[in-house]
């Protein structure tokens, strides 16, 4: 333990996988692996804590860190979430090519004491509780259409009892908003990817709101993956020589939903959007496949700005 407790600074490398925890800890020397479950993060978390770490890096990989930055935070371990695109350059620049699992977690190790990224200011409870947030913030929007479409379809003399009702959903909205806002305030991580979120024409709170809670993996995957997570990637249909409509599948449904509503706000204030669409239906492409490929060229975008932590320049591309 001595030996342990004189080394200035331990650096702890976490290469994540769907099943495994690849764990190094430089400069001891010392790798290890667990199961990605709740026995082996348990059992991860103990003998890291026993090495007192600087820093704990994790290269994020979708959401298979989730459980593992949780129980590091819930053990007051300094933890960071590492982009992969930086940890693929830093790798360039040493010149590392070989890769197995010991040798990823050895590279993030490396990565992390030599760069030293910002700690993680993100707490397991701040996340639940925007999770639970938006969730009623989509369960008093559902009230409100129901109520609204009532008031339509209802005599006036009912119109009366409708009204305050939509008076106080309207200021549970508001007030679940209000909530989000503060819990973006108290976390840096949450702030800034935020601000550079919002800084796009036609992105507002309520779409930042969904992509921080929803979407934590934007930034940190390619523009095919983060495009393919919100279910805007098409897919072919082809069977010998048949050729079918591409369509979208799967995803986050929650999530495209609401960047299909923004971009319908997008096309009207944000030149980027506008043109593409025009020039889409201009080529012959329905509107609603106008649409969605416009909401995939906004995801990509918002990815890229993300990762390379960069706010909206007009000039962005999808490439």
């Amino acid at each position: 333990m001595n030996s342990i407790n004189n080394q200035k600074e331990i650096t702890v490398g976490v290469d994540t996988g769907k099943a495994q925890l690849d764990i190094y800890v430089r400069p001891l020397d010392i790798y290890f692996n667990v199961t990605n479950d709740e026995k082996g993060i348990k059992e991860a978390i103990k003998k890291i804590k026993s090495y007192k770490p600087t820093r704990i890096v994790i290269e994020a990989t979708g959401r298979l860190e989730h459980a593992f930055i949780m129980a590091c935070s819930q053990a007051d371990l300094p933890f960071t979430v590492a982009n992969p695109a930086h940890v693929k350059k830093f790798a360039g620049a040493i010149g590392r090519k070989a890769k197995t699992d010991k040798l990823d977690a050895q590279l993030i190790a490396h990565y992390g004491e030599a760069i030293k990224p910002a700690l993680s200011t993100l707490k397991p409870e701040n996340m639940q509780l925007m999770s639970d947030l938006l969730s009623r913030r989509r369960q008093l929007m559902t009230m409100q259409t129901m109520e609204k479409n009532r008031l339509q379809i209802m005599p006036k003399e009912i119109s009366g009892i409708i009204k305050p009702i939509l008076t106080a959903i309207k200021n549970q909205i508001e007030k679940v908003d209000s909530k989000l806002s503060k819990l973006i305030e108290k976390c840096s991580e949450y702030r800034a990817k935020n601000s550079i979120l919002q800084s796009m024409p036609g992105i507002g709170n309520v779409v930042a709101f969904n992509l921080l809670s929803d979407m934590p993996e934007l930034g940190y995957l390619t523009n095919k993956e983060a495009a393919s997570l919100i279910g805007v990637a098409p897919f072919n249909k082809e069977s010998g020589s048949y050729e079918g409509q591409r369509n979208i599948r799967g995803g986050r449904h929650k999530i495209r939903t609401v960047m299909y509503m923004a971009m319908m706000s997008a096309m009207q204030c944000n030149p980027v959007f506008k043109s593409t669409y025009q020039r889409l239906v201009a080529a012959g492409k329905p509107k609603k496949t106008a649409i969605i490929a416009c909401v995939r060229k906004m995801v990509i975008i918002l990815n890229s700005m993300v990762r390379d932590g960069v706010m909206w320049d007009p000039k962005m591309n999808s490439n």
